[in-house]
């Protein structure tokens, strides 16, 4: 064994899958080895460290809380796009948004990533609500990355990566770089400013705002926990909705097979209802 190519011996892979489904209910099967192994090999030898059992020594002891946050980040899955599965944008701006009435509309994008979709979110609320300015929305985009949310705070892209489904969007929301960042678009400060981006774990035992938000996407996340998991969770977005609010989940997720409270209105989108159910 040498430090370039740590292996990752069966007990220290039941124990690093056991940390990241308790810190984070990820469900790492046994054909996960290879894709564990693959993921953390750099971050061993990043800090030095020659084995996998000994990391794993790390993660157990009080020194080793910073690193098991490393794990979980590297450990996430984080592909998304801008306007993935349009049909969700499109619900919203035609079907949601204008019933939207009073108060300011809060909308929290649940694992944002590297923050396309956050930014999606953000281009429909600008479009719909105009002039009205910081008093008719907010936004919040969460992950349990903090490497993405860096990305997200940055909010630069690659040219091919910014999709927009009307192309009179682009310039008046995204800045084309030049030079050394020729081939890169960034979004404008003024829309990157109206996205708050937090560190969350969505099963962390508090969230660091009140709940009743009109709009929450937690979308193509589910289907990496459990069914547990899933419940808890599907429960925990319930009571972060104001009555009458709306859950956005994945297309190929749903709430099937789960017991919940939603009302279902269109495929992957769910209304808490403004009577609830006990």
């Amino acid at each position: 064994m040498t430090l370039s190519e740590p292996q990752l011996s069966a007990a220290a892979y039941a124990f690093l899958a056991d940390l990241v489904y308790r810190r984070s209910r990820i469900r790492l099967g046994p054909d996960k080895q290879a894709f564990v192994s693959g993921r953390l090999g750099g971050q061993l030898r990043a800090i030095g460290c020659d084995s996998f059992d000994a990391y794993c020594q790390l993660l157990g002891s009080p020194a080793g809380e910073d690193e098991v946050g490393a794990v979980i980040d590297l450990i996430s899955t984080n592909h998304t796009q801008f306007f993935r599965e349009s049909e969700h944008f499109e619900h919203l701006a035609l079907q949601v948004l204008p019933r939207a009435t009073g108060r300011p509309v809060r909308v929290w994008c649940a694992a944002a990533a590297s923050g396309e979709e956050a930014y999606s979110l953000a281009i429909v609320l600008a479009e719909h609500f105009g002039d009205a300015g910081a008093e008719a929305w907010t936004l919040t985009a969460s992950d349990i990355s903090r490497r993405m949310l860096d990305r997200c705070r940055r909010a630069i892209y690659e040219s091919s990566a910014v999709k927009i489904p009307d192309p009179a969007l682009l310039p008046r929301y995204f800045r084309r770089g030049f030079g050394e960042w020729d081939g890169f678009y960034r979004v404008k400060p003024a829309l990157r400013r109206r996205v708050k981006v937090e560190h969350v774990n969505l099963f962390q035992a508090a969230y660091p705002w009140p709940a009743g938000f009109d709009v929450i996407f937690c979308r193509n996340v589910m289907i990496y926990f459990d069914v547990e998991s899933r419940q808890a969770l599907v429960e925990r977005l319930f009571e972060q909705l104001a009555p009458g609010g709306h859950l956005f989940v994945g297309h190929a997720e749903g709430l099937l097979g789960l017991r919940h409270r939603f009302r279902s209105v269109a495929p992957g989108v769910y209304q808490r209802p403004r009577e609830a159910r006990a």
